[in-house]
């Protein structure tokens, strides 16, 4: 709990049970990085801890606002959060199941930073997210056709 704490003050937020209890929940989600906000709730309530889905919302977004989350909406679902990372990476999500894959690949990393280059610009971030599905699969997009 000491380094929640410090993560806490660190991060220039007032240390409380609901965040404190928040981040280590983030922090301990095995295989798990990607939590909406009700997956949160529903873990504080298995727990038996009593906060609030709202709480539990106001937490994220103040954790997103002082850098100690990202919040992704991928594919137009809802939000889910994972906890900031130095290391960038990129984004994998099964049409299928919903499983988020964690990636980074350096010659994807080098062609995106000379197409911005070869259009005269400077690549200052980028979000890439691959929407896939098994192989095989007859699963199509819940909202229709595959985007091109």
């Amino acid at each position: 709990m000491a380094d929640q704490n410090h993560e806490l003050r660190k991060a220039g937020l007032k240390v409380t049970l609901p965040r404190v209890k928040i981040l280590q929940i983030l922090e301990n989600a095995q295989g798990e990085h990607h939590m909406s906000a009700e997956d949160v709730y529903k873990t504080l309530l298995d727990a038996g801890e009593d906060v609030g889905l709202a709480t539990v919302y106001r937490v994220l977004t103040q954790f997103e606002t002082a850098g100690l989350v990202v919040r992704h909406n991928f594919d137009g679902g809802h939000a889910v959060f994972e906890i900031s990372q130095e290391e960038h990476h990129d984004h994998m999500v099964c049409l299928e199941s919903g499983e988020i894959v964690e990636f980074f690949d350096e010659v994807i990393e080098r062609r995106q930073q000379e197409i911005a280059e070869e259009h005269g610009y400077e690549l200052v971030d980028h979000a890439l997210v691959l929407y896939v599905r098994p192989r095989g699969s007859s699963v199509t997009r819940q909202d229709g056709p595959p985007r091109k």
